[in-house]
């Protein structure tokens, strides 16, 4: 439930940054067609500040994001309880949030690129079972040590 709150928080993010891009995009201002180029934007305008934002809350005071407050849960070190540093809450949250998300749009952005050609090379086909694939990693490490 706390991940579903924040993955709420983070379509309010969404939202606010297509409510600036999409008009951008429409007149003119900004045109990204290249495919690696409109990756890195994503990462860079979406991924990047969720990433950021939600490690910087699990190594506050309150060692929890929004959905982990809501459900009463907080963040801390195995071995004594400490809160996360900035840093430990990073290589945490690109684990779990930027790697996924940023092998799961290369996945998409080269589906649709091997669409144009009509054959699908096993690259390709590597890349979306690792897209599906680290999800479930992170699920299953939810119920085992």
């Amino acid at each position: 439930m706390a991940w579903l709150v924040d993955w709420g928080c983070i379509l309010i993010w969404v939202a606010i940054t297509a409510a600036v891009g999409v008009p951008l995009y429409l007149a003119g201002v900004v045109r990204i067609v290249d495919p690696f180029a409109q990756n890195v934007v994503g990462a860079l305008v979406v991924v990047v500040p969720v990433t950021v934002g939600l490690a910087w809350l699990e190594s506050r005071h309150r060692e929890a994001t929004v959905g982990k407050r809501v459900r009463r849960l907080v963040v801390v070190t195995v071995g004594d309880g400490s809160r996360l540093s900035l840093a430990r809450a990073l290589v945490r949250n690109v684990a779990k949030i930027t790697v996924p998300w940023l092998v799961g749009h290369a996945a998409v952005f080269s589906i649709v690129e091997a669409s144009t050609t009509g054959t699908v090379p096993v690259g390709v086909w590597l890349l979306t079972c690792l897209a599906y694939l680290l999800p479930v990693v992170y699920l299953v490490s939810l119920f085992i040590g």
